[in-house]
This record gives C-alpha cells, sequence and structure tokens, in this order.
C-alpha cells in the first residue's frame, strides 16, 4: 500500500504524520519505505538527526515523474509513505498519482480549511486516471476543548472527502522525538501520541480493505 500525505498549505504537520505512521508500521516487522517528496526535505533532515539503527528506509525523490518510478523504487518494500511537498503542483500531482490513499493533515484554523480547495481539485483531477483513488482528512495538532477544534469537522463536511474520526492533539512529544530522528513510539509507546499515530494508521488501513 502505498499512503500519500499531502496538502498544498505548509506547516500542517506532514513530515510529523508522514513518519510517525512509517514507524509505527515498521514496528509490525513490515519492510517500510518513507519517500521525501518536498524539496525542503525535512524527512531527510530527520533521518539525519538520528544516532540509532534505522527502522525503515528513507530516501529522498522531489521529482514530477514519481508516480512513474514509484514501482521501481518501490520495488522489496511492504508499504510506502510518501510525504508530500506544499505548494509545487507538478510535484503534488506526482505524489497524488502515486499513492494508493491521499491522507491530507488539516489543522484546527480556518486557514488550513480554505486551503483544503487546492488539494482536493488535485485528487480529482488524479481520480480522471486513477478513479479508485482513495483520500481522507485527518485533524492534527488539535487542542482540547476549543471551540474551532469542535468545529472544523463540520467545516471539513462541505468537501466530498471523508474526515477519519482519530485525530492527532497537539503535543510537544512530536517535536522532542522529531530532534532526536526518532518517532514518538520509540519515545513512550504506551503514551497518547504513540496511541492516537496507530489509531489513525488503523483508521487508514481499514478504508484501503
Amino acid at each position: 500500500m502505498i499512503i500519500g500525505l499531502l496538502n498544498q498549505k505548509g506547516g500542517v504537520g506532514k513530515t510529523t504524520l508522514s513518519v510517525n505512521i512509517a514507524a509505527a508500521l515498521a514496528q509490525s516487522g513490515a519492510r517500510i519505505l518513507l519517500i521525501d517528496a518536498d524539496p525542503q526535505g525535512s524527512t531527510l533532515d530527520w533521518a539525519t538527526a538520528r544516532k540509532r539503527e534505522p527502522v525503515l528506509s528513507v530516501v529522498g525523490f522531489p521529482r514530477k515523474t514519481l508516480h512513474r518510478e514509484i514501482e521501481q523504487i518501490g520495488q522489496g518494500y511492504d508499504h510506502i509513505i510518501i510525504d508530500g511537498p506544499p505548494r509545487v503542483e507538478e510535484l503534488a500531482r506526482a505524489a497524488i498519482m502515486a499513492s494508493d490513499i491521499v491522507v491530507i493533515p488539516v489543522q484546527p484554523s480556518p486557514y488550513d480549511i480554505w486551503a483544503s480547495d487546492e488539494v482536493i481539485k488535485l485528487i480529482d483531477e488524479a481520480r480522471v486516471y486513477k478513479p479508485h483513488l482513495q483520500a481522507t482528512f485527518v485533524i492534527n495538532r488539535a487542542i482540547a476543548n476549543t471551540a474551532i477544534g469542535r468545529d472544523v469537522r463540520d467545516a471539513l463536511a462541505v468537501y466530498p472527502i471523508p474526515t477519519l474520526k482519530n485525530t492527532i492533539a497537539q503535543r510537544v512529544i512530536f517535536a522532542e522525538a522529531a530532534t532526536q530522528g526518532l518517532s514518538v513510539h520509540e519515545m513512550d509507546a504506551a503514551g497518547p501520541a504513540a496511541m492516537e499515530t496507530k489509531a489513525v494508521l488503523d483508521e487508514v488501513m481499514e478504508i484501503m480493505r
């Protein structure tokens, strides 16, 4: 399965989710490839910061030919996670076309909700060639007991794409883990951040079943 994490708006937590979803998949013993399709290379930075043995493979491939080369790149892997680029439409199109399911991280902010139009249009374009392409929103960096946190789900309901029931909360451990090139599962396997990430992953896997 190929999971692409994309949103044309930057700063929504694509890399954080990509890294931690990939690490959660790797925990099961599966061979995981994490592709950094963002020219900024944040996922590669995460891998470089790591001092421990790697639990998954990370490659940089910010090219508009990704969808045509994904089969060759991904040979021998059970699952592939693509950390997609913001703002660069050609690269985003390639990442979407390479994916089996596109997960769109959205923060509980009106700016993030408004910006969702762009990635939805790209997904609609891709479905002309790839009609079985799946897509879903995931609410990321949610802050408990806030009005905007409660309202974001209703705001996203105007789009023809579902929103995952499970959400990821705003937690310091995500940044702490990233600075060491670790996943939250390695920092605190039984903690809420790891549990939330696993719940999101399980829901994505259920969609694909």
